[in-house]
């Protein structure tokens, strides 16, 4: 993770909208600094977003850990501002802290709450419940053998606070009562609590510090902006102006226009699986990859189980993580008249997406040309008519390593020889909903064909 990185990410987050953050992102001005321990919101008249990124190095070992600490403090932000003022004692704090965590992993899973899980581990007293029960918690507590008179009232509660079931009130009334654990909840598996109650806050994500300043117009704005995109029940038990005894997990998740936005998400997913890695962005990405070795691995049962008869030590799968450059893909876009329904969505979407995308940009009609998107418009020259025999042409004289095409199908018939030309480059076409793909089939290009766009 580095400061180019973690910036790329807040722009995937203005995209992708979690929890209606987007309006908050667009105004604050990104400082890299050590001079709070996590992450922070400023509350000046330029208000400003704080990221100590040795932190994020330390703590955050993915992306979607990383976009988690953000959610974390945008939601930190919210929540304090938008409701009326009370006493924050640490026992608030730590109900706060938990009802986001759990809010994050309700909606987004344990690949985002992961961090959560990481950076909390080690706690032995109440704050557990700032991250979800690990393996052997979760085995204890759904163990149908064990009653659950056996366990502690506080391990009930943790366990309703990540289904969605709690409050932040209760956990604060929580909170404030178990200062010392009962004897009788000393000897109950893992769940136990070592003397001190709540112990030092100072370990908190987000900022805890200058939360009682008044907010800025614009900060204020845009989080009364993020409010009417949520149903805002369920967080606190006597909320505002937002509803009384939902389900907190409901709370937060954006109404507007979802249909539009599952559109989105899946015409996304089917551009970034056709990306190639590509060394000039200089943006190194963490994946998974898988070795094998003639090392038995515990991940890798059937090695382990032929080695038991195997004359030689069998290769084995070993789980790992690799480095790799940023992946991008030279996009081809169909600018014919037939493609004129989708070509708004297409190209809001393509502008968001602009990091992903070798430059130029190309638009083809009969002719391959440059295109930009300035302000939500595209410029090119077309000439008319659809031919994706230019695109192969221009494909086979460039050579990228990922190509993405994206028509509504209806082109000129294409000679099977010239997309032979094409082999070095991982050609894949995206086909609008109302397109026809029969051409492609005919000359055997892959393709995907995408959701109706909601009406």
């Amino acid at each position: 993770m580095n400061e180019k990185r973690f910036n790329l990410l807040l722009q995937e987050m203005i995209e992708e909208n979690p929890f209606a953050i987007r309006a908050v992102l667009r105004i604050l001005e990104v400082q890299f600094t050590d001079s709070i321990p996590t992450l922070a919101v400023t509350k000046t008249s330029r208000p400003r977003l704080l990221v100590n990124m040795s932190f994020l190095k330390k703590h955050c070992h993915t992306e979607k850990q990383v976009k988690a600490v953000v959610m974390h403090e945008f939601l930190h932000v919210l929540l304090l501002h938008t409701e009326e003022k009370k006493a924050l004692t640490p026992a608030r704090h730590l109900a706060l802290d938990a009802i986001i965590n759990a809010i994050i992993h309700r909606q987004y899973g344990p690949d985002y709450s992961s961090m959560m899980s990481s950076y909390y581990a080690r706690e032995k007293g109440i704050k557990k419940l700032l991250r979800p029960m690990n393996k052997q918690e979760q085995r204890w507590y759904s163990d149908a053998t064990v009653s659950w008179g056996q366990f502690p009232q506080w391990a009930h509660t943790w366990g309703a606070l990540y289904k969605g079931l709690m409050i932040a009130d209760d956990i604060e009334s929580l909170a404030e009562e178990v200062v010392t654990p009962k004897a009788s909840d000393q000897d109950r598996g893992p769940f136990k609590l070592k003397q001190g109650g709540l112990g030092d806050l100072g370990k908190l994500l987000g900022d805890h510090e200058d939360i009682d300043a008044t907010l800025p117009d614009e900060l204020q704005d845009a989080l009364q902006g993020a409010m009417k995109e949520m149903n805002g029940s369920g967080i606190w038990r006597s909320p505002k102006s937002h509803g009384i005894g939902a389900n907190p997990y409901e709370a937060l998740f954006t109404e507007q226009n979802e249909p539009m936005l599952r559109w989105r998400k899946k015409t996304i997913a089917v551009l970034k699986r056709h990306l190639q890695p590509d060394g000039k962005t200089g943006v190194r990405n963490t994946v998974p990859a898988d070795y094998h070795l003639p090392v038995l691995s515990p991940g890798d049962r059937r090695a382990f189980v032929k080695s038991l008869w195997a004359p030689f030590l069998p290769e084995a799968v070993w789980h790992a993580n690799r480095t790799s450059f940023e992946g991008r893909a030279q996009i081809y876009l169909d600018v014919s008249g037939s493609m004129d329904a989708e070509m708004p969505l297409l190209i809001a979407l393509f502008g968001r997406l602009s990091h992903y995308i070798k430059r130029p940009f190309w638009a083809f009609s009969d002719v391959v040309s440059p295109a930009m998107i300035t302000n939500g418009q595209l410029r090119t020259d077309t000439s008319g008519g659809t031919s994706m025999a230019c695109v192969l042409e221009h494909i086979a004289a460039t050579r990228p390593s990922s190509a993405v095409v994206v028509t509504d199908g209806y082109i000129e018939e294409v000679d099977v020889k010239l997309l032979a030309r094409t082999t070095a480059t991982k050609i894949h076409a995206i086909v609008t909903r109302d397109g026809n793909p029969a051409a492609l089939k005919r000359i055997g290009m892959p393709y995907t064909q995408l959701d109706e766009v909601p009406s």
